[in-house]
């Protein structure tokens, strides 16, 4: 009897870890690449959003944007993984292939060296043919892989409510075991 309960109960306190505090997720694509691999596990963080805002640079995991299944070929899934590059308010625009915030040219030490950032296709304004503004409550996300990333310049900002919570470490493979 005292085994069964403390199995219900150990099995209780992990649902409600992985609804409220971290889960783990596959990475099913290179849009990240090289920051994550495909086949890469990742632990998220879901509470650290509801402490703290959410900051550029931060690599999250978010539900299915509205416009994705339209704007990007591939196998559709429910959560993407991509780093957040424009915050509320802010104005991004392309110069020679690089990202610029408010007309400053963007540091992304997580890119490989000779990285491009090109447009989005089509005339959609927040594929980056000219400068966008990112909307109040709505984050701008890109993949590291940029030429090879359906992110917000296929389908647009995301609004807060779509973001599961911050990538804090690859667990898997154990070999690229990495805290972010």
């Amino acid at each position: 009897m005292e085994t069964g309960v403390i199995v219900v109960v150990a099995l209780a306190v992990a649902a409600l870890l992985r609804l409220f505090v971290v889960q783990t997720f596959y990475i099913p694509s290179g849009s990240m690449e090289p920051t994550l691999l495909v086949g890469d596990r990742i632990l998220v963080n879901k509470l650290s959003y509801h402490l703290h805002g959410v900051d550029r640079g931060d690599i999250v995991v978010f539900g299915r944007p509205p416009l994705e299944a339209a704007a990007c070929s591939g196998p559709l899934v429910n959560d993407l993984v991509k780093r957040v590059i424009g915050l509320p308010g802010e104005t991004l625009s392309l110069s020679g292939g690089k990202v610029e915030i408010d007309g400053k040219p963007l540091v992304e030490p997580w890119l490989p060296g000779g990285t491009v950032t090109t447009p989005g296709p089509g005339p959609a304004p927040f594929s980056l043919q000219h400068p966008y503004r990112v909307p109040a409550g709505m984050y701008y996300l890109l993949g590291d892989n940029r030429s090879s990333s359906c992110d917000s310049r296929y389908w647009g900002p995301i609004p807060r409510s779509l973001i599961v919570g911050k990538v804090d470490v690859r667990i898997w493979p154990l070999t690229r075991f990495r805290v972010f």
